[in-house]
């Protein structure tokens, strides 16, 4: 059986960045997710496609295919107040280099980092931690089948998935929402 659209997947990861590892699978949870509904990098599936269980895989992803250049648009400065809660303001969020959750005007949660406080404003980084980044893969497939009809509709976790974030940021999580 190969890896095609509509499969479930179960690989072993590491990847790394600048020299670094940046993120790795845990010991005996693999990554799982539907091959083809778009919740990894476009590229990183297209190099793993056709491959079957217990086949290893190894690439390098450039900027564009993986998180994109960083965008100086991005780099926003916001006023102070925008961190007060009933009128304080929360200046335990305010330190170089913590990642705030910041909600735009549709609502949307967006991670942005803290990189610089002025007297009056923070300037924040709501580029994606990886952009700019060159991405070295390595992993092995661990597990292939052919996806549920009703996890082609809900999910691999369902549609009432629960979110059990350990912060504000929820890029990690396996659910469907947060909070």
């Amino acid at each position: 059986m190969k890896i095609k659209n509509d499969m479930v997947v179960e690989l072993d990861y590491t990847l790394v960045v600048d020299g670094e590892v940046a993120d790795k699978s845990a010991e005996g949870q693999p990554l799982k997710f539907i091959f083809g509904l778009g919740y990894l990098l476009p590229k990183f599936e297209e190099n793993i496609e056709g491959k079957e269980v217990g086949d290893t895989f190894e690439f390098t992803l450039e900027a564009k295919d993986g998180y994109g250049e960083v965008v100086p648009e991005y780099i926003i400065d916001l006023p102070k107040s925008t961190f007060e809660v009933d009128g304080v303001l929360r200046e335990d969020l305010l330190f170089v280099g913590n990642v705030i959750s910041l909600t735009n005007a549709m609502n949307q949660r967006i991670p942005g980092k803290v990189v610089e406080i002025g007297e009056e404003s923070v300037k924040m980084d709501l580029n994606h931690p990886m952009a700019g980044k060159t991405l070295n893969f390595s992993g092995k497939i661990v597990s292939l089948r052919e996806a549920t009809e009703e996890e082609l509709t809900n999910g691999l976790w369902g549609e009432r998935a629960e979110c059990n974030c350990t912060s504000d940021d929820c890029s990690s999580c396996n659910c469907s929402g947060c909070h």
